[in-house]
């Protein structure tokens, strides 16, 4: 059985997810470690109401840049607005055509 690490976006960032430094912070303590131990994550975006791309793109980047694109099968955006979801789809995206 795999272990889950739930964060929740919008108690760490609000409903407005735009600063850098705490999707930086969010990143560093959270997502990396449960990484490291080998867990699936869910990156929970209920109650935001938009991101930026810069945003998810420092959340996400350098997990993906780390661990390789697979690594996006350990991670799952739930409840993202049809905001939210575009600008996370933009982000992979690019990050695909990077790798």
């Amino acid at each position: 059985m795999i272990n889950v690490t739930t964060i929740r976006i919008k108690k760490l960032a609000g409903t407005f997810a735009e600063n850098k430094d705490i999707a930086s912070t969010i990143r560093e303590e959270r997502i990396f470690p449960a990484l490291k131990k080998g867990h699936a994550l869910i990156l929970d975006f209920a109650g935001v109401e938009t991101a930026t791309q810069s945003f998810v793109h420092v959340l996400i980047s350098q997990p993906i840049r780390d661990y390789g694109i697979d690594v996006l099968d350990r991670m799952t955006f739930k409840d993202c607005n049809s905001i939210v979801q575009n600008i996370v789809e933009i982000v992979v995206d690019y990050m695909q055509r990077e790798s």
